[in-house]
């Protein structure tokens, strides 16, 4: 079986242990990033198995189409990315592991290192240090202050256990059942929407990116926050109404936002309005890029291809296509 791996940009995956899972197989492994239908038709034309990192690539009807020869879709995680009713047309399988019982703790270690570097300005004073001038600034602590997790999943629940370890008071707003979780294991939860915004400190977004969370996160909410507050996004950038959040940052509120996530990607735009505001920390979109984290999904991934060569695939989220 002929297997390609899209836009593997440091060349980390054949180091991996789980690596060996597809020895015996041609792999092709592509290190760089396109996302036009010619040419991701002229590097796929020959296979079968198309293994994808997260969302990086787009795979769309038009591309699909085009690609006669794949079989298989394997990747990790939610697959806003793929048109799926497409691949159940063409009789290709998608196989996504959801991991809902494997917290992605790299995640949740970034959204903490981010709170940390907006609420002390760490990327602001090592900057002034490199040029030359010591101290630029006064930053906040958190002890005392509120955590506001919006969406208690396996994200959101290690995230709230750091807070309450650095000793802030967290409140919870998320779906109805995901609320009543957050109560049993002890934590607040907001009356409302509005009141959730209005009293965080620090608000940190962790929902999946699916059709009924698109812009779930409006001006309107944005607006609502103290003009001290910062708020973080290690999930995804749709979660908040498009061009929402520069606006917010621009009039004040919140005061901060550290991002991991953007509307396009890889952004490598420097002119990008939040890489150009001194309240705003930003990374690329590396909240799952540890040899530890891809070590986990890739093994999951690897294990998907081997059994849809076996005759049994697993993981399947289009199973109709199975039988054909």
């Amino acid at each position: 079986m002929k297997i390609t791996i899209l836009d593997d940009y440091h060349d980390t995956l054949r180091a991996l242990p789980s690596f060996a899972k597809l020895d015996g197989y041609e792999v092709t492994i592509w290190n760089d990033h396109v996302q036009e239908v010619d040419a991701l038709t002229a590097r796929l034309a020959e296979t079968e198995a198309l293994v994808l990192i997260r969302e990086r690539t787009k795979i769309r009807a038009p591309l699909l189409a085009r690609l006669p020869k794949l079989k298989l879709i394997s990747q990790r995680s939610v697959y806003p990315h793929i048109d799926v009713d497409a691949c159940t047309r063409l009789g290709i399988v998608v196989s996504s592991n959801q991991h809902a019982d494997t917290p992605s703790y790299a995640t949740a270690e970034l959204t903490w290192g981010l709170i940390l570097a907006a609420m002390r300005q760490i990327p602001q004073q090592m900057a002034a240090l490199k040029a030359g001038t010591w101290q630029v600034g006064v930053g906040n602590s958190l002890g005392g202050r509120t955590l506001g997790i919006y969406g208690y999943g396996r994200i959101g629940r290690v995230v709230a256990g750091y807070g309450r370890a650095f000793g802030m008071h967290i409140l919870i707003w998320a779906r109805p059942e995901s609320r009543a979780r957050a109560k049993a294991d002890g934590y607040a939860v907001a009356d409302g929407k509005a009141a959730f915004f209005a009293a965080c400190d620090v608000l940190s977004l962790h929902m999946r990116l699916y059709e009924a969370t698109r812009g779930i996160v409006t001006a309107a909410d944005l607006a609502e926050m103290k003009s001290t507050a910062l708020l973080v996004n290690t999930s995804r950038a749709p979660l908040i109404e498009p061009g929402a959040l520069v606006a917010a940052l621009g009039a004040g509120r919140p005061g901060m936002a550290a991002v991991d996530v953007y509307e396009d990607e890889p952004l490598l735009d420097p002119s990008h309005p939040l890489l150009n505001m001194e309240n705003v920390v930003c990374t690329p979109h590396i909240g799952y890029v540890t040899a530890e984290e891809y070590e986990l999904q890739f093994s999951d991934i690897f294990d998907q291809i081997t059994a849809y060569a076996a005759g049994s695939p697993i993981n399947v989220i289009n199973p109709e296509v199975l039988g054909r």
